[in-house]
């Protein structure tokens, strides 16, 4: 039975090699305009305007949270 299978899957995989490829011409030159390439600027734009204060939060809530370790630290060695 593993014979079988590993035939009929070898001859399918073998056979499957020779379809045609359903791939896009690459003979056409980019022309979407300066409209197009305006719109994913300003999209790329707003992306990195709200990285911004989302890297601001996470530099806040790791120096908190060094802070905190080495504040339950010093109260660790004072007891």
């Amino acid at each position: 039975m593993k014979t079988t299978r590993l035939a009929t899957t070898t001859v399918l995989l073998w056979l499957a090699m020779f379809g045609d490829a359903f791939a896009v011409s690459t003979n056409r030159v980019y022309s979407s305009g300066i409209f197009v390439l305006g719109f994913i600027a300003f999209c790329a734009l707003v992306v990195v305007v709200q990285l911004i204060p989302a890297i601001m939060t996470l530099w806040g809530m790791l120096k908190g949270a060094a802070d905190n370790a080495k504040n339950s630290a010093k109260a660790e060695a004072n007891d």
